[in-house]
């Protein structure tokens, strides 16, 4: 079996990072290197006997694929785009904040073979109907799509309620868009791992991306991470008008199993930190040290009384153009990573700042960024060092600065996050995604996961029973590993 791995790491390869990290400490500047705690041995992607995909998924896949080609099992082609975690770095990445994530072992599978033609055709495992068109047609931006007033949210809310070709064609504008000539279409079926849609794991993202390298690998076009990282933007901020950031994609695109990304959202520069058991041993099983816990509230719509995702991107737009104008720099552009509002923030005492030139949400939206920042330089050095009691605490704080400063998450959300911080061998927990809906993840010590979910299962039972009724008892928490990148499987 042949893998393509689309972070294009070549194996036996070293690469030492020399990362110069300035930490805001009681507003002196304080630098860190860390270049030799972020060297690292980066090896080609293998089929791991226990990773996902399995062996009877990429089966089933092609089986259904040649079916709908009329062809050979061994033409189809299958691209594996894994769900993400973001442990530390929430609702910052619009703002050009430095982000942390993992891909996981669960994700989407898009079964494909190239067309004989410029057509496209594809069926889903999820919704109904057949998607045609041609990659002939010259797409325009679909960002007119009726969304509720009251209710501008996340991508994967848009993916689950609009026709679910939506995503393939953004591929297909996205790809014009940057002069790729696209001629050959695809025959596909796409699937998400049972049940994950819509639960805040980026599974519009991860179908965004499948689309992309299934067009690619279609039409022999060689395009990097970094390269598919803007395509899969475009998808969301220009085709679909979401004002979401690059968090998503960029977990989805250059994670590796066991590794930590690290991402600065404004100058999209990334590392993969391991940890140091995994520096000492590179055949070190990962799943003996942590798991990772999905608990899923049941809720699959926002509720109507959450204002969204778009209109907290915007308060925090506000905030920063307020702070800039404030300091004499209204000309620059108001996020709230631009280098003149984190010095007058920090020349001040944090507090004091807001209270004196932001009216009380911007305040709270301008505080979650800054010690959310914080939180993600703090959280570097823990997981570098190994040490996952504190990197949980720093993710469980995370989680309260999105209900109190960030103010999103709903009741059964929050209900759900305050039962994973109390479970047994939990390290830390928090919401996952937008933060309106979907599950909430935790990192839990690998012995205790088992117990843990257990303990999730029953307490959210007795608080929420009809949410929780939604889900199978085995499906409501499910335990995973980190994974890796987004990827097309040769047969």
């Amino acid at each position: 079996m042949t893998v393509e791995k689309a972070a294009g790491a070549k194996g036996g390869d070293y690469i030492a990072f020399n990362f110069i990290i300035v930490i805001l400490q009681k507003e002196k500047l304080e630098t860190v290197n860390y270049s030799a705690i972020f060297t690292f041995h980066l090896k080609t992607a293998t089929m791991d006997p226990s990773s996902w995909p399995s062996q009877s998924e990429l089966k089933e896949i092609r089986d259904i694929v040649a079916a709908m080609a009329g062809r050979c099992i061994e033409d189809v082609r299958v691209v594996a785009s894994p769900y993400r975690i973001c442990p530390l770095g929430a609702h910052i990445d619009h703002q050009g904040g430095t982000v942390s994530a993992m891909a996981i072992n669960r994700g989407v599978l898009l079964g494909f073979i190239p067309s004989s033609d410029s057509q496209v055709v594809l069926r889903s495992g999820q919704f109904k109907g057949e998607v045609k068109f041609s990659v002939n047609e010259i797409v325009h931006p679909k960002h007119k799509i009726e969304v509720s007033k009251n209710d501008e949210n996340d991508s994967s809310k848009q993916y689950e309620e609009c026709d679910w070709g939506n995503y393939a064609r953004g591929a297909l504008y996205a790809l014009q868009r940057k002069g790729n000539h696209i001629s050959q279409g695809i025959i596909g079926y796409l699937r998400g791992s049972d049940g994950l849609d819509s639960s805040g794991l980026s599974s519009s993202a991860a179908v965004g991306v499948a689309y992309l390298l299934a067009l690619e690998s279609a039409n022999n076009l060689t395009v990097s991470p970094e390269e598919n990282i803007e395509y899969d933007r475009l998808i969301e901020n220009e085709y679909l008008g979401l004002k979401n950031g690059i968090l998503d994609q960029s977990a989805i695109l250059l994670s590796s199993r066991g590794c930590l990304l690290c991402m600065n959202c404004k100058t999209k520069e990334h590392k993969l930190i391991r940890s140091p058991e995994l520096q000492k041993d590179q055949n070190i099983e990962l799943q003996k040290t942590y798991k990772i816990l999905l608990a899923f509230s049941g809720l699959k719509h926002a509720l109507t009384n959450n204002p969204g995702y778009n209109r907290r991107v915007s308060e925090c737009q506000e905030a920063a153009r307020i702070l800039l104008n404030a300091s004499g720099f209204g000309e620059v552009e108001p996020l709230l990573s631009n280098g003149k509002t984190f010095a007058l923030v920090f020349n001040l005492n944090l507090k004091e700042t807001f209270d004196n030139k932001l009216e009380p949400d911007l305040a709270k939206r301008a505080e979650h960024y800054f010690s959310e920042n914080l939180r993600v330089i703090k959280g570097l050095e823990a997981w570098a060092t190994g040490s996952l009691e504190d990197f949980g605490k720093l993710i469980t704080a995370s989680g309260l600065s999105s209900i109190q400063n960030y103010e999103c998450g709903s009741e059964p959300l929050i209900q759900l996050y305050k039962i994973l911080v109390n479970a047994p061998g939990v390290f830390g927990a928090r919401f996952s995604g937008a933060g309106f809906r979907g599950c909430c993840i935790a990192l839990v010590n690998a012995k205790h996961a088992d117990e843990a979910a257990s303990f999730v299962r029953r307490e959210y039972q007795k608080i929420q029973p009809e949410l929780a009724s939604q889900w199978k008892q085995d499906k409501a928490v499910l335990i995973c590993e980190s994974g890796d990148s987004a990827r097309v499987i040769l047969s």
